[in-house]
């Protein structure tokens, strides 16, 4: 999920995001149902519109680039493009990428984008568009069997990282000065050692956020914790800081972030089995995440993805297979406002919400 498209915005184009946030934020009382199980809601809270989008892939990876262009990556090599506002969607996916598992993109417009595809060994690739997906070039194919990547993140449209799982007890740090043309290992000198059976999550493009020109975070789980480490740096040199997010499993711990400034961020995630139930899955931060505080009231499940509202400095939402939650006091407290699945969101300065999941499932947010 990118961070591109949120920062460069026109003060009018603003105006829409500000009103749809003001929409998200009125009182619990005044927000009405929770919603149809096709994703619609009712009341004050705007509602997932539906879009139609042909296909039955699982999208994780979504890039909101505005109220109109939005990205979706995801199962069977799939990637797809709107510039409608989703009343139609382009099948752009690459033509040698059928058999990838793509999980993040990062999209700088309506043209230019970098997806990922996951995996051990060659699976973990990377491909770049410059032509809105008419023609793709793969950029990186990873050659160690050791490696597994999951996220990226660009702080702007030349500069950006992406994260592989442990290799040699470190997480491995892909990163790009050209805006994903070409790709290099940073040294692992400056990482500091992951915890028995600790790895990242590839369930929403968001286990690896950026903000401003400098600072990244990467989410953890897996290890006897669920750890949130930091970059100031571009990824030279982290730390790592345990939340209250449990962990202790393969299946729990964080799986998603989100940072509306270096400072003030939001974790959540959980246990995404089924039949297994996710106490504290959500974690506030004011101090760029060298604290974590739970969630005085968290989301009442396991949450995948996790969005900052425009123009709010303390409306958020998240996501997961149960439903959306939304948050109104900067992460502290939270209550589910539909009950549709959705593994990722993402929003825009210009007043657009998007989520994406199972079955094809994208939605986007808007003001009725």
């Amino acid at each position: 999920m990118t961070s591109m498209g949120k920062t460069r915005r026109v003060v009018a184009a603003g105006l829409a995001g500000a009103a749809l946030a003001t929409a998200l934020t009125v009182p619990a009382e005044a927000a009405g149902a929770a919603g149809a199980a096709d994703g619609h809601a009712t009341g004050a809270w705007p509602g997932w519109r539906l879009t139609g989008t042909g296909t039955d892939a699982r999208f994780r990876g979504l890039a909101a680039v505005s109220r109109s262009v939005a990205w979706a990556a995801g199962s069977k090599g799939t990637v797809l493009r709107t510039t409608d506002g989703g009343a139609s969607w382009r099948n752009v996916s690459p033509p040698e990428a059928a058999g990838l598992e793509f999980r993040d993109v990062e999209a700088f417009d309506a043209r230019r984008a970098v997806v990922l595809a996951i995996g051990e060994g060659e699976a973990s690739r990377v491909f770049r568009t410059e032509d809105g997906g008419t023609t793709w070039t793969e950029s990186f194919r990873n050659t160690d069997p050791r490696a597994f990547y999951d996220c990226m993140t660009f702080f702007d449209r030349r500069h950006g990282l992406a994260m592989s799982d442990p290799v040699d007890g470190k997480y491995r740090i892909l990163s790009t000065r050209d805006g994903g043309r070409s790709w290099e290992v940073l040294p692992s000198d400056g990482m500091p050692a992951a915890l028995p059976g600790e790895a990242g999550f590839a369930a929403s493009g968001q286990c690896l956020v950026s903000a401003g020109p400098r600072d990244v975070w990467l989410a953890t789980g897996g290890g006897a914790a669920g750890r949130v480490l930091h970059s100031a740096d571009r990824g030279l040199t982290w730390t790592a800081t345990e939340t209250t997010v449990p962990a202790g499993e393969g299946a729990k711990g964080v799986f998603g972030l989100a940072f509306r400034d270096r400072r003030h961020g939001i974790a959540v995630g959980g246990d995404y089995r089924k039949d297994q139930p996710s106490p504290l899955a959500a974690a506030v931060t004011g101090d760029a995440g060298r604290s974590w505080t739970a969630s005085t009231t968290p989301p009442p499940a396991y949450r995948s993805g996790v969005a900052w509202l425009p123009h709010s400095g303390s409306a958020a939402l998240a996501v997961g297979p149960t439903g959306t939650d939304l948050t109104t006091d900067g992460g502290r407290t939270w209550r589910t406002v539909d009950p549709g699945s959705y593994d990722t969101v993402d929003c825009t300065t210009d007043g657009a919400c998007w989520a994406a999941g199972e079955k094809g499932r994208i939605a986007r947010a808007e003001r009725r």
